[in-house]
Formats: structure tokens, C-alpha cells, sequence
């Protein structure tokens, strides 16, 4: 019984790594000032019909601190990734010279800042009621465990050895979004 509970525990611990990791991924996103590459994941161009993501129809590199240079494969690419960059609403309107897409990062203004910051928080708070979540889920496992034969002892220290898990995930969050602000804020 007690290596149900081991697998309960595992599996919670699993699932919190990935909302971590899923929250590291989304605040990459968000943009704080500087070009990075990572900012047009996710978005799609149609090539040849077909959703292709734009890190696989161009080399996306950084140029300087405020541009990111997009140097499609093909030269007919170059109107669909621009087409694309608009439609994902980045708030970046590509400058297109017939070889090359550029992105120029405008300077963030305080309140721009502020606004990041406020979607990184909500990122965060996504992650933490996912990791809630997670710890929900295992609690209830606990308690059938214990409805089907497993001691209270047993059943109790799993539940606390979750909570103090569920607590370490909340505070690594934290420990992210205090240093998404820190860069966001920096000017």
C-alpha cells in the first residue's frame, strides 16, 4: 500500500515540475526590453498550406539588443512570415527589406513595463493554481487510500509530505516572478 502512496506522491511531484516548466516557457514570452529569440515562438506561417512554426521556414537570430533578424529559407517566405508576425498580435510590426524581416524592439515605457509585469504575475498565478490543483488531486488519492486499508499515520505523513512539496513549488513560482519583474523593471 505504501508504494501506491510513493507513486501518488511521485506522479504530484512530476506534474508540479512540468507546471514549472511551463511557466518558465511562458514567461520567456513575455518581453522585457531586449531581443530574444524565444518572443516568436509559437508563432505559425502557412508554408505551402501547411502550419509550419517560424523557427522551421527562417534563421531567426539577434541582431542587437532591440532587433531580431528573421532570414527566411525561401525568398517567397518572406510575405506569409510577415503576414504571420502581424496576425500574433506581438505588438512588433516587422520591417521587411526584400531579404531579411526585422523586428525593432521599441523602448518600453514605465507603464508598458507595469502591464508585463501584471502578465507575468498572471502567469504565475496560473502555475500556482495548477500546482494547487496537482496537490488536490493527490490528497484524494490519499484519502482512498486510506478508505481501502492504509493506516492514518501512514495516509497523514503523505499528505503533509505533499503540502510541503505543494509549498516548495509555490515558493520557486515566487522565486521566478520576483526575478521576471526585477528584469522587466530594469531599464
Amino acid at each position: 500500500m505504501s508504494d501506491e502512496l510513493n507513486i501518488i506522491q511521485e506522479l504530484a511531484q512530476e506534474n508540479m515540475d512540468k507546471a514549472i516548466s511551463h511557466l518558465e516557457t511562458e514567461l520567456v514570452k513575455v518581453r522585457a526590453g531586449k531581443a530574444n529569440p524565444n518572443l516568436v515562438d509559437g508563432i505559425v506561417v502557412d508554408y505551402y498550406g501547411t502550419p509550419t512554426p517560424i523557427n522551421q521556414v527562417g534563421n531567426i537570430s539577434v541582431a542587437d539588443a532591440r532587433t531580431l533578424t528573421i532570414q527566411p529559407w525561401e525568398k517567397n517566405m518572406l510575405q506569409p512570415i510577415e503576414r504571420a508576425i502581424i496576425a500574433a498580435n506581438i505588438g512588433i510590426n516587422p520591417q521587411n527589406d526584400g531579404n531579411i524581416i526585422r523586428l525593432f524592439m521599441p523602448p518600453l515605457t514605465e507603464e508598458r513595463r507595469r502591464d508585463l509585469v501584471k502578465r507575468s504575475h498572471s502567469e504565475g498565478e496560473h502555475s500556482k493554481v495548477a500546482i494547487r490543483n496537482i496537490r488536490r488531486d493527490a490528497m484524494e488519492q490519499i484519502k482512498k487510500l486510506q478508505k481501502n486499508g492504509l493506516s492514518e499515520d501512514v495516509c497523514k505523513d503523505g499528505e503533509k509530505n505533499v503540502q510541503e512539496m505543494t509549498d516548495r513549488y509555490i515558493g520557486l513560482v515566487d522565486k521566478h516572478l520576483a526575478a521576471k519583474e526585477k528584469e522587466i523593471m530594469t531599464v
